[in-house]
């Protein structure tokens, strides 16, 4: 087969697969698991096939015209180049590591057929943006992607957080989505062509784009959306509300990462406007501080890591903004890996405790016993988090810092033509993110795994499969980093390794931000201990997913929130004082704000929720009171009228000649007088 024959099979599998399982799931139960593993392994096989024929050399083509529109073409067209072929792998793998893992997670869902499908279907989407060299072909990927969200977070559907979960990140991504489509009708237009080597060309030719800022500006919109980007981010910690897979399906390889991946493959769109880049570098260090705050501060396991993604991916828009696509893709090949491991051994973590409660699990002992797979493959993900070298994350956050250095004193290919403000930016927002993220990973840690208090109780052995997966993604996780070398003959060509002064001021303040977690959380650690944390609401013998979502649904009214005082969740002991570390990193006032996520939500209730809500009320109250009263009017006029008619009609014949002679007589009268009166004139 040719190379692209393979690539066009690698989404196809995937899509094939989820069909049959829906067809077949309710009729033949026992071929859902093999219709959900093996078209994953297939396709992330053959993506390997394909990156191996590719080879990082140059893009292999194909194109066929899907229709013709009389002004701009649309084609079913491939592009794969070292970015698309290496993306493709890691959402192979990382796709395939999710059905292996939910054969377990789920093995007793009733609704494990449409999950796994949805799945497959997810795969298949993310792996046409991935390959796609047409803009409206991606399109489709994209909002695939948007809708398969919906139906995965909401998977709970019978549970409130959920279902509000699911509307929530649909609503989110497709505000963005609006001008991101408005920005693609642009960019074409302008560009002559949807074809992404057509647009480049475009932008990099002499005459350029006529309207490079209001495009980047527009798709710039989508990305924040899809990509969790400040200030559309705050669906995804609420989409924690689905099965732990999807979470590290969204978070590690799919929808978020589509964002990241268009803003790199139309990086010379973006380039061409400086407005663009300080814009997107700014929101990329509003997201890496806010969110490395946020995390600092939540009580939910899977919260804490939701803001981890994405402060992640404001490294990765960080380094776009700062020129270097390669760098942003490293770092989310790396990400992609550690932060897979890092959900699904948080799956297995909130099964043993029974909880996704920090504050249950710090008052819980014997946690990592329990676990001894999950603690020793998270703390490697948490140390590839935090930057520690020499693992994965190291070298791909380095290479993001080291982007943004060059680019303040001009040195290297991507030090050109960059603004300073966006480069300072990105640098002193990174450096910042780096002393955070390592806080907020040691609290995790601390919290998780070295707890004191009563022993866990035994909710029973996690399924093999799922520890097994963790092992697997163990190996790029550790490893990864080593490809810092050979990489950019894959991506731009561009120097990806760690520079003296970013090393030195990156993993120094990292270093510090997990001793002064360390410190805290010895003050704490004695007092939480002694304080109740609320009920552990899973019961012994649960699978995991269930497990997981009785933990869910009830963790706001067991533990309560870190925005309220009093509640376990708080950090605070009845009398006041810290039990969290990170209640005293970050004090008080801000620890409740952080807790919050600032208020963001709120916010939008109050500019945008509010204000709907009652210009709705006001359009029913119109419509019942004004449009229906017309409407009720037009049928009770003659309905009236029939009534008075019908009053009349009595069948006495006498009644009939009594009103004959009654109306012959005034008629009689009334021709009298008026012929007297004509006389007498």
């Amino acid at each position: 087969m040719t190379t692209t024959t393979l690539a066009a099979l690698v989404p196809l599998l995937p899509f094939l697969g989820a069909v049959a399982t829906l067809l077949l799931g309710r009729r033949s139960p026992g071929m859902v698991q093999p219709l959900a593993v093996l078209p994953a392994v297939a396709a992330a096989v053959l993506a390997a096939v394909v990156a191996a024929r590719q080879g990082g050399d140059e893009p292999v083509t194909a194109a066929t015209e899907l229709t013709p529109t009389g002004s701009v073409p649309i084609d079913l067209a491939l592009h794969l180049d070292g970015m698309a072929v290496l993306v493709a792998v890691l959402v192979g793998v990382v796709a395939t590591c999710v059905q292996i893992y939910s054969t377990g997670y789920l093995r007793d869902d009733p609704r494990y057929a449409s999950y796994a499908a949805l799945v497959s279907l997810f795969t298949a989407a993310m792996l046409l943006v991935v390959y796609s060299g047409d803009l409206l072909v991606l399109l489709v990927g994209w909002e695939i992607m948007g809708i398969c969200s919906y139906f995965l977070v909401g998977h709970y559907w019978d549970t409130e957080v959920a279902r509000a979960a699911s509307l929530k990140a649909f609503l989110v991504t497709k505000l963005g989505d609006v001008p991101f489509l408005f920005g693609i009708f642009a960019l074409a237009s302008e560009a002559g062509t949807f074809r992404i080597s057509g647009i480049l060309t475009a932008a990099g030719s002499g005459e350029g784009l006529a309207h490079p800022t209001l495009i980047a500006l527009l798709l710039l919109a989508g990305v924040a959306g899809k990509s969790a980007q400040f200030p559309l981010h705050t669906w995804l910690p609420d989409a924690m509300a689905g099965p732990t897979p999807v979470s590290a399906l969204i978070h590690a390889a799919t929808m978020v990462a589509a964002g990241v991946y268009v803003v790199a493959r139309l990086l010379p769109v973006f380039a061409a406007s400086a407005a663009a880049l300080v814009v997107l570098a700014v929101m990329a260090a509003v997201t890496m501080v806010g969110s490395a705050l946020a995390a600092l501060a939540q009580d939910d396991i899977k919260r804490v890591l939701a803001y981890s993604t994405v402060g992640q991916l404001g490294y990765m828009t960080g380094a776009l903004a700062v020129g270097s696509r390669d760098a942003a893709v490293f770092h989310l090949l790396s990400h992609g890996a550690f932060k897979a491991l890092l959900f699904l051994a948080a799956g297995v973590v909130i099964h043993a405790a029974g909880t996704n409660s920090l504050a249950a699990m710090a008052r819980m002992g014997g946690l990592r016993a329990r676990v001894p797979d999950a603690y020793w493959t998270m703390t490697a993900a948490l140390l590839a988090l935090a930057a520690v070298p020499p693992f994965a994350g190291f070298f791909s956050k380095e290479a993001v810092l080291g982007a943004a250095e060059a680019a303040i004193t001009g040195h290297g290919a991507t030090g050109h033509g960059i603004p300073g403000a966006a480069a300072w930016t990105v640098l002193v927002a990174g450096l910042a993110g780096a002393l955070l993220t390592a806080a907020y990973a040691a609290r995790l840690w601390l919290l998780a795994f070295h707890g004191r208090g009563e022993p866990v109780p035994d909710h029973g052995r996690q399924p093999v499969v799922m520890n097994a997966v963790l092992w697997l993604l163990l190996v790029p996780t550790v490893a990864f980093g080593l490809t810092v070398w050979t990489l950019p003959d894959w991506l731009g060509g561009h120097d990806l390794t760690p520079t003296l002064t970013t090393t030195v001021l990156g993993t120094g303040l990292a270093l510090v931000g997990m001793a002064a977690t360390y410190a805290a959380w010895k003050q704490t650690a004695g007092l939480a201990a002694r304080v109740p944390a609320g009920a552990v609401t899973a019961h012994p013998g649960e699978e995991p997913a269930l497990t997981e979502a009785e933990a869910e649904a009830s963790h706001e009214a067991v533990y309560g929130s870190p925005a309220e005082e009093g509640t376990p969740a708080s950090g605070a002991a009845p009398d006041g004082t810290a039990t969290d570390p990170g209640r005293i990193l970050l004090g008080p006032a801000l620890y409740r704000h952080a807790g919050s996520g600032f208020h963001v939500d709120a916010l939008y209730a109050a500019l945008f929720v509010r204000p709907v809500r009652a210009a709705a009320r006001l359009v029913r109250f119109l419509d019942r009171e004004v449009v229906d009263t017309y409407v009720r009017g037009a049928g009770t006029a003659p309905r009236l009228l029939g009534a008075a008619v019908r009053r009349a009609q009595t069948g006495n014949v006498q009644s009939y000649l009594s009103a004959l002679l009654g109306g012959a007589l005034v008629l009689a009268v009334a021709v009298v007088v008026a012929t007297t009166s004509v006389t007498g004139g």
